[in-house]
């Protein structure tokens, strides 16, 4: 079993250098929640800086990630490491994305970016 130290270390490597393309491009960012929290949509507004009430949608990985050859990395360590993967995506316009999962040690771990959408 991986630590989640071995995870983030893999995360951050498979996702150097890549940028979620919108109208304006994003890296990606670490994301390391304790395994306390429960992922509500007010958990979300919060760590967004958004108001309670914010429209959050819920999608697949794979749906966002695509089939695109550069994701590949990123996708099998989230594939491999994490449980639960979900991908959320808060407000619009200006959008915070969250890819996050229970790692083996039982933390929420994953990948943030953002997405321009006008």
């Amino acid at each position: 079993m991986k630590s989640d130290k071995q995870v983030l270390e893999e995360l951050k490597n498979a996702s150097i250098g890549l940028l979620v393309m919108s109208e304006s491009d994003y890296p990606f960012e670490l994301i390391q929640w304790s395994g306390e929290i429960e992922i509500t949509s007010e958990y979300l507004c919060r760590v967004s800086d958004r108001p309670e009430g914010t429209r959050i949608e819920e999608t697949d990985r794979k749906r966002f990630l695509g089939e695109n050859e550069r994701f590949q990395k990123l996708q099998a360590v989230i594939e491999n490491n994490l449980a639960n993967v979900k991908v959320y995506k808060v407000g619009t316009i200006n959008i915070p994305v969250y890819i996050v999962g229970r790692s083996p040690e039982g933390q929420w771990l994953g990948v943030s970016t953002r997405l321009i959408q006008t």
